[in-house]
């Protein structure tokens, strides 16, 4: 009965994680895909010039950010592949979630803006009060955000 107890202590709270945890990020996924085809709209590339050969009006330096936090069953998964070593593909999905809402971020940022260039992603692990144990990631998108003079008609030329 003892092992019993024991094994449900151990389980539960993954078993949790895996359940509340796959739903939430689910959910993310969904949003960043419908909010990605809201921005389809604005080009953002990493070249370090402007695609269009327009007249300039402005640009701004532009940022997104975002933390995502990993949860019981991934840390889980991760701290089980250290021990038998691979790839962690259970923090991919954290990196890409997080690589993705940043570019939003950005994009939601700057209202008007026609493209953006020079786009740069930085990352950083925030560990939890263990050392050496990844609980979250940082990702910050930063850019140039490119805004053309307008035609006579009121739109920017093509």
């Amino acid at each position: 009965m003892e092992y019993l107890i024991l094994l449900a202590f151990w389980s539960v709270p993954v078993v949790l994680g895996y359940v509340f945890g796959r739903a939430a990020e689910s959910r993310h996924y969904r949003s960043i895909i419908a909010r990605e085809k809201e921005q389809l709209h604005l080009p953002a590339t990493s070249l370090k010039t402007v695609l269009r050969s327009d007249d300039v009006a402005r640009s701004e330096l532009v940022t997104g950010s975002v933390v995502v936090s990993i949860d019981y069953f991934k840390k889980a998964a991760a701290a089980l592949r250290t021990v038998v070593g691979g790839p962690v593909k259970s923090y991919e999905t954290l990196l890409d979630r997080a690589k993705r809402e940043a570019v939003l971020r950005l994009k939601e940022s700057c209202p008007g803006a026609d493209e953006i260039v020079n786009l740069r992603l930085e990352t950083m692990p925030l560990a939890g009060s263990q050392r050496n144990q990844v609980t979250s990631v940082e990702v910050l998108a930063y850019g140039t955000a490119i805004y053309y003079k307008a035609d006579k008609a009121g739109t920017a030329t093509a």
